[in-house]
């Protein structure tokens, strides 16, 4: 393990105790619903088995690479990349359930910080969990309640907005400043960073107006559009292990 890493953790040991206690709580949210939504169509499968577990390393595997081959776009400034490490995450929570998609986008994280360490104090790897969560969870909790196309459809357009409306909110009250905290710096030096992509910024509010929300509405739409168009041909793989 990185020695950097270790590093970073006892510097911002309350930042990642909190970190913690946010993913214990989507874990038990997306176990609830889960667990809801199986009682009420009568299925008595464990919400964690063996193959569940297999399934969950894979995809988590999958998803940490893809989260490492993230971009910078030219509307956002540079400590804002794209990455499409919510496709196996989706594919995983549609197939599985919304508890694996929480445990999958998790791992993700958790593998990148070990191989690669954290460049925004933890502050982009909590982003990208909780955001991520809000996209993979409202998605994957409709889904399991309606498992149709239609509820498929309906679920990743939800969770699109989900992750749109909650990440441009979350980016504004807690995350930026958070960030300007912990690197010691002032809003207004972020802001300038924004502004220097795109003119429009000149705040708070039109950062994340101008720059998270497409952001994360691109996001969503492309991961929904690939997920709705390959489930259907992977599910009876990942969950038979049988074309």
């Amino acid at each position: 393990m990185d020695n950097s890493f270790l590093t970073q953790v006892s510097q911002n040991v309350t930042y990642v105790l909190e970190f913690l206690a946010i993913v214990l709580m989507l874990f038990l949210v997306a176990y609830v619903a889960e667990k809801v939504a199986k009682k009420k169509r009568g299925d008595k499968q464990r919400i964690l088995s063996t193959r569940k577990m297999a399934m969950i390393g894979m995809f988590s595997a999958i998803a940490a690479i893809l989260h490492v081959m993230d971009f910078a776009v030219p509307f956002a400034p540079p400590f804002y990349k794209l990455d499409f490490s919510e496709l196996p995450t989706l594919i995983g929570a549609f197939a599985f359930g919304p508890a694996t998609g929480v445990m999958i986008e998790f791992l993700k994280i958790l593998l990148k910080l070990v191989f690669k360490g954290t460049s925004t104090a933890f502050v982009g790897d909590l982003a990208n969990f909780v955001v991520g969560c809000s996209f993979i969870l409202t998605a994957s909790i409709i889904y399991e309640f309606k498992k149709t196309k239609k509820g498929a459809v309906i679920g990743c357009v939800a969770g699109t907005a989900a992750m749109t409306i909650f990440g441009t909110a979350f980016n504004a009250v807690y995350l930026l400043p958070t960030f300007a905290v912990l690197y010691g710096m002032d809003m207004e030096t972020i802001i300038a960073m924004g502004t220097k992509v795109n003119a429009a910024i000149t705040d708070v509010t039109t950062l994340v107006m101008f720059a998270v929300a497409p952001l994360n509405l691109l996001k969503g739409s492309l991961v929904s559009l690939v997920t709705l168009l390959v489930y259907k041909k992977l599910s009876p793989i990942l969950k038979n292990g049988r074309k």
